[in-house]
């Protein structure tokens, strides 16, 4: 798990995280839409749907290699038994999906990729799913553009220390006595280390 961040939908909280480079939403902060108090029960009630069961086969046999296929054979004939109960854990233990997750400890609770989490939002409510979805989006833009300053600040100091590293390379590393064509391929070195210190490659990559 990587980063926390959250949107706020209809003045709810929700987590979202980055797992296998990806956005994981929170179903347990999600679920308080529906039952402040029984979060765990709401989101077990959606998942024994049986169109929620066949859109998390779908999902994991397009995603996820490892997906145990026979075991998901097995729960859709079992979810037609009234009594069917399905969990978290049971899904992910049976089957090796990927898709959701739960989480212990901080930030805890049960996170499903934003796919997923947008289909349980639409069994919540269709309004719900619209703000979740527009706040998302306002989250995903808000990172595209503070990446966006954060090249252009790395650019903005790579031009100010290119002067003085270059200044240092002619009086320190260069002696007097060398052509303007080796001069230049030692700038050219120089100046690739400062590239990968900066942006992590180098001038050509």
């Amino acid at each position: 798990m990587a980063k926390k961040e959250s949107v706020t939908v209809q003045g709810m909280e929700i987590a979202v995280l980055t797992h296998r480079q990806d956005d994981y939403i929170s179903l347990t902060d999600m679920a308080k839409y529906k039952n402040a108090e029984a979060t765990g029960l709401v989101i077990s009630h959606w998942l024994r749907t049986g169109y929620t069961i066949n859109f998390m086969g779908a999902w994991e046999r397009f995603h996820n290699p490892d997906f145990n296929v026979t075991e998901f054979g097995n729960i859709k004939m079992e979810s037609v038994d009234n009594s069917f109960v399905l969990t978290t854990k049971q899904w992910t233990e049976r089957t090796n999906a990927i898709g959701i997750i739960a989480k212990p400890g901080r930030y805890g609770g049960t996170y499903a990729n934003r796919d997923i989490a947008f289909e349980f939002a639409t069994w919540l409510s269709l309004e719900f799913k619209l703000y979740l979805i527009t706040e998302f989006q306002r989250l995903k833009e808000d990172e595209q553009q503070r990446l966006s300053l954060e090249w252009n600040l790395q650019r903005t100091l790579s031009k100010i220390n290119y002067r003085i590293h270059t200044d240092a390379i002619k009086e320190k590393i260069i002696p007097p006595e060398v052509t303007r064509a080796q001069a230049v391929a030692v700038y050219a070195s120089e100046t690739d280390l400062l590239n990968v210190a900066l942006f992590g490659m180098t001038a050509a990559e």
